[in-house]
């Protein structure tokens, strides 16, 4: 099962991945509250807010599951953030204490959909550059369509 990142969820919004959409048949997608909530962000943001927020509920609403963030995950995200800090943080100890993932590059929502295709043996649906980088630290399957 795919788990789609914000990028993807637009560029179904959007009608770019019709297409593959359209291969998938029957494969089931999914995405996380988190990735909802930065689709809201978006939508609140934008100067069309009604269209995008109808548009965002049809998706919602076409997605096999929208998983949720528990204490599970919430595990499986320390842990992988700790591996983040370990493997790019400084070396000195006293340094890496300090050191923070979003100054490393990784974005903390792309850590929580990690955890959360971790937890579920998902595939996560994303060309962000983060993923790739996560897969250093922890086992993760990733596509781009």
């Amino acid at each position: 099962m795919y788990l789609l990142d914000t990028t993807h969820c637009i560029k179904i919004l959007s009608g770019i991945l019709k297409q593959k959409l359209e291969s998938l048949d029957d494969t089931l997608l999914s995405t996380c509250v988190t990735v909802v909530g930065e689709l809201l962000y978006g939508a609140y943001k934008s100067d069309r807010v009604k269209d995008n927020l109808e548009a965002i509920t049809e998706l919602i609403n076409d997605m096999y599951v929208i998983y949720e963030i528990d204490v599970e995950t919430a595990e499986i995200y320390g842990q992988l953030k700790a591996g983040i800090i370990n493997r790019f943080g400084p070396k000195d100890k006293s340094q890496r204490r300090i050191a923070t993932t979003d100054k490393l590059g990784f974005k903390e929502n792309d850590l929580w959909v990690a955890a959360i295709a971790k937890q579920r043996d998902l595939t996560v649906v994303s060309a962000d550059s983060d993923f790739q980088r996560i897969r250093l630290v922890e086992d993760l399957k990733i596509e781009s369509w």
